[in-house]
């Protein structure tokens, strides 16, 4: 009985080492892949964009409060670039 024991012991060593290193190989390379789009990619960041929809279908306040989200959320970082209705 000790030894399914120590095997099961093993077993759960090995799953939990296996299952942290996949989850940080996906932090590090989500992290440089962000990193190298922001750093290559970089969009044009004049300021808060108008209504994009062409038609002012949204209404001018939602447009300022979700560039407003964007920007607390990401930290200054992000960009509203096309708002869509759907």
């Amino acid at each position: 009985m000790s030894e399914s024991f120590d095997q099961a012991w093993v077993l759960l060593g090995v799953g939990m080492v296996t299952v942290f290193s996949v989850l940080l190989l996906v932090v590090i390379i989500g992290n440089t892949l962000i990193f190298f789009v922001n750093r290559f990619f970089s969009g044009d960041s004049s300021g808060p964009p108008a209504d994009q929809t062409g038609k002012g279908d949204i209404h001018p306040a939602k447009v300022a409060a979700i560039v407003a989200g964007v920007k607390n959320v990401t930290g200054g970082r992000g960009n509203v670039i096309d708002i869509r209705k759907k």
